[in-house]
C-alpha cells in the first residue's frame, strides 16, 4: 500500500468514526469494583445499538483528581461514537474507599488491573483500550507493560504522562512541585502536603524505586502520547521518552498547552478519541 493510499484509508476511518456522533444512544451505570485498598466507584457508559460485543476503554485519572475531570469528557465523546468506557476513582480519591496517605502507584496499578479483570469478566465487551492522564498515565503505561499487546487490542493513550515521578522522589521533590522533603528521601516523614493532600511515606519510598519505563517497555502495541510544551508540572520530554520506547506510537506535542491541556482541553480529548476510533472501530 502506498503512503497516499494509507493516508486516505486513515482519513476515511476517522470520518466514519465522526459520523457516529449524534446517532448512538447510551446509558450510564454506576459500578462498584473491589480494588487493592477497598471498593472502587466508577461510571460505566455503554452505547446502545452496538451489534455484538462493544469495544471499551478504561480511563485512569491523575494524582489528587477524580473520574469526573478530563476522563469524563473523553467518555462522553467515546459513547457518541459507539465505544463504551469505564472511568473510576482510584483508592483514596473521589468516592472510592481508601486513605489517601496509603495510596501508592503500585496499588493504583493493582486498582486498574482489578478494573481490567472486571471488564474482561463481563460478557458485554470486546476489545479493550486504556487511557491515563498524568499519574494515571504512569499507571496505564506500567499496566500495559504487564498485560501486553494482546490484552489491549484497542491500544493505549497517555496524556501528559508523569514519567518523572521516580526522579522527583530521588531528588526529594514532591511530584510536580518545587521544594525539598526534610531528611533522607529514602526515610521520609510520615507524610508531606502536596496540593492540599497528605502524601504518605509509602508513596515516596515506593516511587524511589519505581521502574516506570522498564515496565512499560513490555508493551509492544499501538499507542498515542499527547503532551504540551507549557507543561511545568511534567516536562514534555517525559512524554516523548514513551514515544521513543513504544515504536508503534503516535506523538502529538501541543504548543503552549499546560499539564491539564489548557487553554483548550478538548484538543487532547479529540486526539485520544480519534486514536481509539482507529483502533476499536474496524
Amino acid at each position: 500500500m502506498s503512503l497516499n493510499e494509507e493516508l486516505n484509508m486513515r482519513h476515511w476511518m476517522i470520518l466514519a468514526c465522526l459520523l457516529w456522533a449524534g446517532f448512538v444512544g447510551a446509558r450510564t451505570e454506576r459500578v462498584v469494583i473491589q480494588g487493592d485498598h477497598g471498593k472502587l466507584v466508577g461510571d460505566l457508559q455503554t452505547p446502545d445499538g452496538v451489534k455484538g460485543k462493544c469495544p471499551i476503554v478504561i480511563l485512569c485519572h491523575g494524582f489528587g483528581a477524580n473520574r469526573n475531570g478530563l476522563e469524563r469528557d473523553i467518555a462522553r465523546e467515546l459513547e457518541a461514537r459507539g465505544i463504551a468506557s469505564i472511568r473510576f476513582d482510584f483508592n483514596g480519591h473521589g468516592e472510592s474507599e481508601g486513605d489517601f496517605r496509603r495510596m501508592t502507584i503500585p496499588n493504583e496499578i493493582e486498582d486498574a488491573r482489578h478494573v481490567y479483570e472486571w471488564v474482561k469478566a463481563d460478557g458485554r465487551f470486546g476489545n479493550i483500550g486504556l487511557e491515563g492522564h498524568s499519574q494515571g498515565g504512569v499507571v496505564a503505561s506500567m499496566l500495559a507493560g504487564r498485560l501486553g499487546r494482546k490484552a489491549l487490542k484497542g491500544g493505549v493513550v497517555l496524556l501528559a504522562p508523569a514519567g518523572g515521578i521516580r526522579e522527583d522522589a530521588i531528588r526529594g521533590t514532591p511530584p510536580g512541585l518545587q521544594g525539598e522533603f526534610k531528611g533522607d528521601p529514602q526515610d521520609p516523614p510520615e507524610y508531606v502536603m502536596v496540593w492540599g493532600h497528605e502524601l504518605g511515606r509509602d508513596y515516596i519510598k515506593s516511587a524511589f524505586w519505581l521502574p516506570i519505563y522498564e515496565t512499560a517497555a513490555g508493551y509492544k502495541g499501538r499507542a498515542c502520547i499527547v503532551h504540551g510544551t507549557s507543561d511545568r508540572i511534567v516536562p514534555y520530554t517525559y512524554g516523548y521518552r514513551f514515544h521513543q520506547l513504544w515504536k508503534k506510537s503516535e506523538w502529538h506535542l501541543l504548543d503552549h498547552y499546560d499539564h491539564g491541556f489548557g487553554p483548550h482541553p478538548d484538543e487532547a480529548v479529540k486526539l485520544a478519541v480519534a486514536f481509539f476510533c482507529k483502533t476499536l472501530l474496524k
